[in-house]
C-alpha cells in the first residue's frame, strides 16, 4: 500500500494529497436525487475490519467527497451506493475521469435500483470503454481472501446471481460495480439488517479484497 501511494504522490498526473502513512476511505456524494448516503455505518465498519484484519492503518472515520471536488484526489478508494437517480455534470465527468485514470479506484455498490442510472453516467466518464463482467479468476476475487465463485450474496432481490462488472483502463480495473450482491448492507452494523455473522464476514472480506486491490497490495 505504501508503495502505491508513494507512486501516486510522485508520478501520477494529479497528486493525492494523502499521507502514505494514513490513507482514508471515502463515500461519494452525487447529484440527481439518489440516496448517496444509504448504509451510513458500512464504510466505518469496513475500515475497522481492514485495520483489524490486515493492519492497513486507515483513518477510522471515512470521508464524504463530491464528484466534482478537488478533494476527490485525496482518497485512493471511493465508495458509491444508493437506490435511485444519478446525474453527473460535465465538470464532474471530467474530474472523475482524471481521478480514475490517474490511479484512483471507484467501487459502486448497487443497493437495488442504481444500475439503470449509474452505468450510463459512467459511460460518459469512459465513452471508449465497455462494462465487462470480471471472470472469477480475476485478482480482485483473490487478494487475502479467495472467492472462487465471485461475489458473495448478501441480500436477495430478483433471484439472480451476484455479478461484478468493471471498467478496465489500460489493464487496471478503475471502477468495480457489484450488482445483486448488496456488499454495503453486509458491512453495516449487525442490528441494521439482521444478517448472520457469517454473511457479514463474507461481505467484509470481499470488501477488504476490493480495498487491497485498489491499494495495490
Amino acid at each position: 500500500m505504501k508503495k502505491l501511494l508513494l507512486i501516486l504522490l510522485f508520478f501520477s498526473p494529479f497528486t493525492f494529497h494523502l499521507s502514505p502513512c494514513q490513507p482514508q476511505l471515502a463515500l461519494l456524494r452525487y447529484g440527481g436525487g439518489g440516496d448517496w448516503y444509504a448504509n451510513p455505518t458500512s464504510l466505518r465498519n469496513l475500515t475497522a475490519f481492514c485495520n483489524q484484519d490486515q493492519q492497513m492503518g486507515l483513518v477510522a472515520e471515512p470521508a464524504t467527497v463530491d464528484v466534482g471536488s478537488a478533494e476527490l484526489f485525496n482518497y485512493p478508494f471511493v465508495h458509491m451506493t444508493g437506490h435511485g437517480n444519478v446525474v453527473f455534470t460535465e465538470a464532474e465527468v471530467q474530474n472523475l475521469r482524471r481521478y480514475l485514470t490517474g490511479g484512483g479506484f471507484l467501487h459502486i455498490d448497487d443497493n437495488y435500483g442504481l444500475r439503470q442510472y449509474v452505468m450510463p453516467q459512467m459511460q460518459r466518464v469512459f465513452p471508449e470503454l465497455e462494462w465487462v463482467e470480471l471472470p472469477f479468476s480475476h485478482p480482485i476475487y483473490h487478494q487475502k481472501y479467495d472467492f472462487p465463485n465471485g461475489l458473495p450474496k448478501v441480500h436477495e432481490h430478483d433471484n439472480l446471481p451476484p455479478k461484478g462488472y468493471a471498467l478496465v483502463w489500460q489493464g487496471r480495473v478503475v471502477c468495480f460495480f457489484s450488482w445483486e450482491c448488496d456488499l454495503g448492507d453486509g458491512w453495516e452494523d449487525p442490528d441494521v439488517h439482521g444478517d448472520s455473522q457469517a454473511t457479514r464476514l463474507r461481505a467484509l472480506r470481499m470488501g477488504s479484497n476490493l480495498v487491497s486491490y485498489a491499494f495495490g497490495e
